[in-house]
């Protein structure tokens, strides 16, 4: 048999057209195999996407295009053409009480934005924390405030993690925080410019942190220009892309998925396969399965849970822009984590004259937040930039709001001993059913592991034996150059106390 009758014989169904079903899909086009598409919302690219509203265009969380996986930086520009990149200069700073503090952190911009006085408590507070270090520094809080002193750890540590996680930092695991300050500078940067010998030779050496990278690919109409033109190219191959196609059930039997089921305009279709690869939640895909799993591994599908987002994007005149590509928010006085400012990422998502900015707010689904409508949101969003003197609200010209469910995986104690039993289930029961991405894998990872997931998937379909699981892009790859000694294949992430998830959730129900 040839490899092209090989491939005829193949039925793969693909679930999801995000980076990784995408990745996956535009592969296997490549080998001569067409695949059925099925995405469940009314865009393609997840949460890579590019929202487009009014001629706007905004990101949902922002993407910086770089990674040290060679294949999949060859394959963007495979897919979108050298053309359509920009390369953009990377900037981020952390915003707290009306000051803009460099990140990584500089010397003087530290000093001068701390105050001398403040900067000698500061230091004080990390020497007393060194001689009385915090018992217990196996939570976040003990862990940051033994390394910097209690009042660096209430300026640049505190507010931020409790914002994207929902969680205070007393109950989140100090193995995040390590990963984090691996290299961090702030506290020398404050002992420099309080010492005049340390000061000169950082000045010598250009007081300059060099481990992060300072400029990055982006794609000219945002990360999803990649992702509509690789569905076009796909399609063009005779890959059948359908949009608002809800998987509702994957028939298995004798250890194989046999046919996925979708709702496709309000009916019911069959999906033949004899490989699926799934970037669909992992609790979702194990819902699915019919005949149903035991209750023992649903057990473990329902224990996985998920952090939601929320932009708001505000227009607003040119001169409220600013050159970062986002500002983190550490200001406890509001409900905003990050701001971006989509036209410092690219011209061409904003207007002449005016810029957008993107107000990010992490949260659970069905919460107070989620559940606001979008004119709330965005009057919410105005009194925010206004409260923190970014932009005068008056000014404001428009607003959007754009929900992100299930953004970010979230990790809990019990997470890697449920996505293990997940994991086990699948191989025993439907083999030829390959989990990819982020929340296919319950991985927070970047789009690279996303898409490297996908492509080693479509080389085992092809008839190699990778262990996909395996894959660590941070092993090669991190953007503050961090390794870790655990294979986790994503980035670090706190793991959250599941009482504390539970009463989150319980509180939700009660309101």
């Amino acid at each position: 048999m040839t490899d092209t009758d090989a491939a005829r014989d193949l039925a793969v169904v693909v679930i999801g057209a995000g980076p990784a079903g995408l990745t996956a899909a535009y592969q296997l086009a490549k080998s001569d195999v067409v695949c059925e598409i099925l995405e469940a919302d009314d865009i393609v690219g997840g949460i890579s996407r590019t929202v487009e509203r009014d001629g706007w265009r905004f990101d949902i969380g922002g993407h910086r295009f770089f990674t040290k996986v060679q294949p999949v930086n060859d394959l963007w520009f495979e897919i979108l053409g050298e053309d359509e990149f920009l390369q953009r200069p990377r900037m981020s700073r952390i915003y707290y009480r009306g000051k803009l503090y460099d990140y990584p952190f500089k010397t003087m911009n530290v000093l001068r934005n701390l105050g001398v006085i403040e900067a000698m408590r500061c230091v004080g507070s990390y020497g007393w924390a060194r001689l009385r270090p915090p018992k217990d520094t196996s939570n976040l809080e003990g862990f940051y405030v033994s390394m910097f002193g209690r009042r660096l750890f209430g300026h640049f540590f505190d507010h931020y993690n409790q914002k994207v996680w929902g969680v205070p930092t007393s109950q989140m695991s100090a193995d995040f925080g390590a990963q984090r300050v691996k290299g961090m500078s702030l506290m020398t940067a404050v002992r420099d410019a309080l010492t005049p010998k340390a000061l000169k030779r950082r000045r010598a050496k250009g007081d300059q942190v060099t481990s992060l990278i300072e400029s990055f690919n982006y794609p000219k109409y945002g990360p999803g220009q990649m992702w509509e033109k690789c569905a076009e190219l796909v399609t063009k191959a005779g890959c059948t892309l359908r949009l608002d196609a809800n998987v509702v059930r994957i028939r298995h039997d004798n250890g194989r998925a046999t046919e996925v089921v979708a709702v496709v305009d309000d009916e019911e279709r069959s999906f033949p396969c004899t490989h699926v690869v799934s970037s669909m939640p992992f609790r979702s895909l194990i819902r699915a399965m019919d005949p149903p799993v035991p209750d023992g591994v649903r057990a473990a599908a329902e224990g996985l849970t998920y952090r939601d987002f929320i932009t708001v994007a505000l227009v607003v005149p040119q001169e409220y822009s600013f050159p970062d590509n986002w500002i983190y928010i550490h200001d406890p006085e509001v409900k905003v984590g990050r701001i971006q400012n989509f036209g410092s990422w690219s011209p061409y998502l904003v207007k002449e004259g005016r810029t957008c900015l993107g107000l990010e707010l992490f949260v659970n689904e069905g919460d107070e937040t989620w559940s606001k409508s979008d004119d709330e949101l965005i009057a919410q969003a105005k009194r925010e930039i206004q409260h923190l003197g970014l932009a005068d609200a008056s000014r404001v010209e428009a607003g959007y709001v754009v929900r992100m469910p299930k953004a970010y995986p979230v990790y809990d104690e019990y997470y890697q001993a449920n996505v293990a039993v997940l994991r086990g289930w699948i191989a025993d029961h439907a083999a030829n059913v390959m989990p990819a991405g982020r929340n296919g894998m319950h991985k927070y990872n970047n789009q690279d592991h996303s898409m490297l997931t996908a492509m080693l998937s479509v080389e085992n379909i092809l008839g190699a034996h990778h262990d996909v699981w395996t894959v660590n892009v941070e092993a090669e790859y991190h953007e503050e150059q961090v390794g870790s000694d655990t294979p986790s294949g994503g980035r670090d992430a706190p793991v959250l106390p599941r009482a504390a998830i539970d009463a989150a959730a319980e509180a939700r129900r009660a309101t």
